[in-house]
């Protein structure tokens, strides 16, 4: 699910993101003014689907992610937000606001690690092309969590 931030004003969600590919995974895309994404529109379709645990990434993580965590978190959902999948335009904002999620109760952990966790088994089909993608974007992932949150890795 894709929720985007009063697109008339800001814009659509980058084509970077292609919601196409997920197919029957996309489960809509909601326009809000709200900062959190828990909207009303969102609530039903979780509660449609009966989704318990929701992964969360996107901007601003002091305003939207966190907002968006908080709210989850209340409403008794499980929050898992990727570390490296926020940011804010302010990047001194995001290990204030992962801190912050992190005392609420969300787990905090990285696509790569939730990506494995999603996986569960290396005898899936599937394994072998997420293990080709999980290779080609390693120093991405290196980049981006040195950049955002100052963690050297070893990667």
């Amino acid at each position: 699910m894709v929720t985007v931030q009063n697109s008339k004003a800001l814009g659509p969600t980058v084509p970077e993101i292609d919601l196409e590919s997920l197919g029957a995974l996309h489960l809509g895309t909601i326009d809000k003014t709200l900062f959190s994404m828990l909207t009303p529109e969102v609530e039903t379709i979780l509660e449609t689907h009966s989704i318990k645990s929701v992964v969360l990434f996107g901007i601003e993580s002091h305003v939207c992610v966190l907002q968006s965590t908080l709210d989850l978190l209340a409403a008794g959902y499980e929050v898992h937000v990727i570390a490296d999948g926020i940011s804010s335009c302010n990047k001194e904002e995001v290990p204030i606001a992962i801190a912050r999620m992190r005392q609420a109760g969300a787990q905090i952990t990285t696509s790569e690690s939730a990506g494995f966790q999603l996986q569960r088994d290396s005898s899936l089909p599937s394994f072998k092309a997420f293990s080709s993608i999980i290779k080609e974007e390693k120093d991405v992932t290196k980049r981006t969590l040195e950049s955002l949150h100052h963690v050297k890795t070893n990667l």
